[in-house]
Parts: structure tokens; C-alpha cells; sequence
């Protein structure tokens, strides 16, 4: 049998504890990876929101550790790129480095520009691969976006591609390549600065695995490897054992958009379990072709985004590594908008919004095999508060800038035991990024930020709730910038599964000089001057069970935090609070009792039922 991580291995008879020991060890190399392209990145999107990730690859390109990296980006993905690097470059030194962000060639989309080096020991033998890959603010697009929703096609979104070229030889630049990337780019300095910071995490990993098989020897970090995927292969077959046989097919519909279906694409995910063989498939065949637009995904996108919704379905802590991968099957097909993207089709916003439609249809499906397991769908991304902003800074002469912000989307979805998180951006990323500071975006940029807070009553009611929604304005400030984002949710709001509510949908619109307010869609490319400000409300997440089966001290809490209005509390989660802002629990019993509600106890939350699949 072979699936997403490679051979079924065997057991290794690796001693427990020093595994233990050594997965930490090989955690910190990627931890130092992961800080030195956090602290000397010059991207705010990088610095401040944090969207890269960094990896460690066997030298036959197994995934091996990711630290907290964003699944989007390595979970499937570092390992086709790695494996690109070493097809087309049989001849790998020491010093060697890669720069790889081709959407054909196993990237996320072309804005994840990737460093790969080797780690090649002292006898020239090849022992491991490193990653590291950051979203770049700008890579030559036609327009200063690396979201272009509306490319038709690869030549119409214009970014420079590299598929696993080599950037370094011998430690030191190939200045071509350099300076084709500072010639094409509208911020080189930005772009030059990130591409130092990518690198000098691949130097540290580089060095750090260097002196751990120095330290351990080469022949007991290849048991290591062997033991540890064996593990994560064990802990994924117990797991997808506990789940109740069957094939579901859910799907999730994306808001229609230019060059796509009026009524939207709706993405359809086909899940089946075998637990007696502890295995899982999911079927993302029948979809629908490439279409004219940048929502394509790239093969790993549509293979990572199928393997969140089954991460999230299972909801316990499992390794993610080629190990644990063993256990899931993932069925594509050429040219499909979540299958193999053929040449010239644009994957230009291929790590969201129809990739998080593929995995809310995953979870979702893997939801309606039983109570207690799945979730039910994340918010869509993104509204204005997740843009690409580009003007020119009159505080710096003028100086063009170009920076994708992250204010703030909320987004979260339930799962069967808890409530959704408050930022999860979106569901790609699972709650990795981080949202920006208002007084550092107004810093790097002119811009005035008005408003962040959360909107009451936009969560999808359930036994656990989604995410509220997110309202954010902000406008320039002394100048004119152009502000481009490409969302998805207006129509097709985030819903619950086994019962729940739906999320609040998204809403954009404009604020006027005269205070008049515009609705604007979904995405936008527009201009705004100084007084103006773009308003967005970003998606709540959808809800796990019937509201009524919310314990009510939950609900209670959620009064009082402001999440939801006492009206709420009443009428979609028969709760009553009384006077001093307490649960009345006689009146909340009466109340269930007239809404239906199955729950025995107002003050107990229910519990899945207990059954030989559970």
C-alpha cells in the first residue's frame, strides 16, 4: 500500500524516550529557522503577520517536521518541491541553494517564493533538505498584488517564476538571478530583504542538523527517521479507527466571481472510512475544470487543503509528517480547479478561497458521519482587513509601498467539543498567522485606522459556536492608496453541521468624503483618497449542534463578554438570564421545553453519545 507519505513502514524498535528527545531536538532546528526569518524579514506580512513556514525533508523528500508552520504551506507541497530540487539537480554541494515558488512544480502559488538548500555532510553524502518559504508583498505581478483573483491565466498575472533554480552555489549569490528579481519587483529592497531572511533560515537549519549528526551520528538519526514515522503512522491508525465507517460526499459553494459560474463553484468532497483498516480517502474528482480566473489550485493546495479538513476532522493531536500520511489517500485529476492545474492556468490565490472551500467540504463531511467528530465550516477569506495596499508614502519622499495587511479576520469554526477561535484568519493558515498591530501598520504606512472590534450576534449559534465576525475601517492618511482583495462569503456564509447555525456573512463597504457609505463586493480593486476609509465585516464561523443544546453558563458568558445581545441568548438559544445577569434556570428548563430542545439539564452540556465507534 502507498499513500500521501510514502511505503507503510515497520516497527524500528527505536527507544521511546530518547525519540522523544529527538523529535524535540529536530522541533528546535525548525524553531530556529522559524525566529531568524520572523526577526530579520522586512515584510510586514512576513514580520508582522507571520504567513511563512519552515520544514525539514528527508533526502528522499518525506516531510519530517514543519515547527508551527501554516499547513497551507508544507503539508503537502515541501515535499514535490524537494523532490523537484533533486530531479532536476542530480549534482547537489554543499552551499547549494534554491529559489522555487512554480505552482507546476509542487509550490503553493507563486507569492510563496521558497528557499531549498541541502544539507550535505562532510563525506558529500546528502542527508536532509530544508525549507523555508514566505509570501512575498510583491512578485512582479501585472498589478501590485500577489492575490490577482482576476488573472485569466499565468501570463496575464505576470509573476516571475522559479522552479527550484539555483540562487547559490558554493554559499554565494548567482547575481543573474538577483538581479532579474530587484529589476521586476516594485519594493527590490523589501523583496532583496526578505530573500536574505528566507535564506539565512535555510543556513541556520543547515547548520543546526549539520552539528546534530555530528553530535549523534548519521546512522542514529536515520533510525530516528524510520522510528518516527512509524509512530506518527500508529498514532494516525488509532485515531481514524475510532471513527464510524462510511462514505459521505458534503459540499461547499464559493461565491460566484468573474470568469466563474453565476451560481458560484461549488466544490464537492467525497470522504470515506475504513476503520478496521485505519484508513481514509477523499475524493476531489468530481469538480469542476480550470476556470479562467486565479482561483486554480496548484497540486499541493488541493492535496493540503484535503488533508487540514481530515487533521481537523479527527481533532486530536497527531504528528503531521509523511509518517502520519500513510494512513490517507487523496484522489485528483488533471485539470480540475482542485486538482493538477495544466500550464498557463493562474493559481494566483490558490492557498485560500477555494481552498478553504475543499476543506470545509472535508470536515464537513467527515461531521455528518457521526456526533463528536468533523467540524463544521470556517468563515470565508477575506475582507478588506486581509488587503494588498500599494501608494506612495508621503512621510518618505514619495516612496512606493506594497504590503499585504492583516487587521483582521475571526472566522472560526466549531468543533464537537469546542468553540471557535477568535482568529483563525482562515483556515488554511489554522490560527498561525497573527493579526497586525493597528500602531504598527499606521507606522509603516500612511494610514489611520479606525475601527477593530468584534460584531455581536454574527456567530453561527450551536452547541459550541463559531467565531464572531470582525468589523475593521481604516483608510489613508495625507495621500491616495490603492487597496485589492479577493473575498468570498457574501452569499455562501460559513454553515454549521449536525444542527448549528450559519455565520454572519461577508460584508464590504466604502466610506465616502462626504460620510456617504457604498456597499462594495466581494473583491475589490479600487482607489481611496485621504478622508475615505474601506469598512469590513469579516465572516463568523458556523456552529456545532443545535443552540439549544448550548450549556447555558456558556451562553451566559457570551452575554457578558458582548459577543451576543440578550435577545440572542432568548430567542435562538432559549436561554434567560435574569435581571442581575445570571441564568434563570427554571425559566431557561421552560423555555427549552417549549422550543424542543433535548437537553435534560439546562446547566449540563450534552456529551456525544457512547458507542463502539466513538
Amino acid at each position: 500500500m502507498t499513500a500521501l507519505g510514502g511505503p507503510v513502514g515497520k516497527d524500528h524498535g527505536f527507544d521511546p524516550v530518547l525519540l522523544a528527545v529527538l523529535n524535540r531536538r529536530i522541533e528546535g532546528v525548525v524553531s530556529k529557522m522559524q525566529n531568524t526569518l520572523l526577526r530579520t524579514a522586512r515584510s510586514g506580512v512576513i514580520n508582522v503577520a507571520r504567513d511563512f513556514s519552515c520544514a525539514i525533508l528527508t533526502p528522499n523528500s518525506r516531510l519530517l517536521a514543519a515547527g508551527e508552520s501554516l499547513p497551507i504551506h508544507v503539508m503537502v507541497g515541501a515535499d514535490m518541491m524537494a523532490d523537484c530540487m533533486t530531479r532536476l539537480h542530480p549534482d547537489l554541494n554543499r552551499g547549494d541553494a534554491f529559489l522555487h515558488n512554480s505552482p507546476y512544480h509542487g509550490c503553493s502559488h507563486a507569492a510563496d517564493q521558497t528557499i531549498l538548500a541541502p544539507v550535505i555532510d562532510a563525506a558529500g553524502v546528502h542527508r536532509f533538505t530544508v525549507l523555508a518559504k514566505a509570501h512575498q508583498a510583491d512578485i512582479g505581478n501585472s498589478i501590485p498584488t500577489t492575490y490577482m483573483a482576476t488573472a485569466r491565466d499565468v501570463y496575464e498575472e505576470g509573476a516571475l517564476l522559479f522552479p527550484a533554480v539555483r540562487v547559490q552555489e558554493d554559499y554565494r549569490d548567482i547575481d543573474d538571478i538577483i538581479r532579474m528579481c530587484m529589476l521586476r519587483i516594485r519594493v527590490p529592497e523589501q523583496w532583496k530583504g526578505d530573500y536574505l531572511a528566507a535564506l539565512g533560515a535555510a543556513r541556520i537549519g543547515e547548520r543546526e542538523l549539520l552539528s546534530l549528526g555530528d553530535e549523534l551520528g548519521w546512522d542514529v538519526l536515520e533510525d530516528f527517521i524510520e522510528s518516527w514515522f512509524d509512530y506518527s503512522e500508529k498514532r494516525m491508525q488509532g485515531a481514524i479507527s475510532k471513527l464510524p465507517s462510511g462514505r459521505v460526499t458534503a459540499s461547499s459553494i464559493h461565491d460566484p466571481f468573474p470568469g466563474t459560474p453565476p451560481e458560484g463553484i461549488a466544490i464537492n468532497a467525497t470522504v470515506e472510512v475504513d476503520p478496521d483498516a485505519a484508513l481514509m480517502s477523499v475524493d476531489l474528482t468530481d469538480n469542476p475544470d480550470c476556470m479562467p480566473c486565479g482561483f486554480n489550485l496548484s497540486e499541493a493546495c488541493a492535496r493540503t487543503a484535503a488533508m487540514v479538513g481530515v487533521f481537523n476532522g479527527l481533532g486530536i493531536n497527531i504528528p503531521t509528517n509523511a509518517g502520519s500520511f500513510r494512513r490517507i489517500n487523496i484522489n485528483l485529476r488533471e485539470n480540475c480547479i482542485v486538482g493538477i492545474p495544466r500550464f498557463p492556468a493562474s493559481c494566483s490565490v490558490a492557498t485560500t478561497n477555494v481552498a478553504d472551500r475543499v476543506t470545509n467540504a472535508v470536515q464537513t463531511a467527515i461531521a455528518d458521519l457521526g456526533d463528536g467528530f468533523g467540524m463544521a465550516e470556517v468563515g470565508a477569506i477575506s475582507s478588506s482587513a486581509a488587503a494588498n495596499l500599494y501608494g506612495h508614502d508621503p512621510r518618505h519622499g514619495s516612496r512606493p509601498y506594497v504590503n499585504e495587511i492583516c487587521l483582521g479576520d475571526t472566522n472560526g469554526a466549531a468543533s464537537p467539543r469546542q468553540d471557535g477561535w477568535l482568529t483563525i484568519s482562515h483556515i488554511g493558515t489554522a490560527g498561525l498567522m497573527l493579526l497586525d498591530s493597528v500602531e504598527i501598520d499606521e507606522l509603516r504606512h500612511p494610514l489611520k485606522v479606525h475601527t477593530r472590534r468584534l460584531i455581536p450576534d454574527s456567530e453561527g449559534a450551536g452547541r459550541y459556536r463559531g467565531a464572531p465576525g470582525l468589523h475593521t475601517e481604516y483608510g489613508p492618511r495625507d495621500c491616495s492608496v490603492r487597496v485589492m482583495y479577493a473575498g468570498d462569503g457574501m452569499i455562501n456564509a460559513a454553515k454549521g453541521v449536525r444542527g448549528g447555525g450559519s455565520g454572519a456573512p461577508l460584508r464590504v463597504s466604502v466610506r465616502r468624503l462626504d460620510g456617504s457609505i457604498e456597499e462594495a463586493p466581494a473583491w475589490g480593486d479600487f482607489d481611496l483618497v485621504s478622508g475615505e476609509s474601506v469598512i469590513g465585516m469579516s465572516c463568523g464561523g458556523g456552529g456545532y449542534g443545535r443552540a439549544q443544546e448550548r450549556n447555558p453558563a456558556r451562553v451566559c458568558r457570551d452575554l457578558r463578554e458582548g459577543y451576543i445581545t440578550r435577545e440572542r441568548a432568548e430567542s435562538v438559544y432559549s436561554v434567560v438570564v435574569d435581571a442581575a445577569g445570571e441564568v434563570d434556570a427554571d425559566a431557561t428548563r421552560l423555555r427549552r421545553q417549549r422550543d424542543g430542545s433535548n437537553a435534560n439539564d439546562p446547566c449540563t452540556p450534552p456529551r456525544p453519545a457512547k458507542n463502539k465507534d466513538c
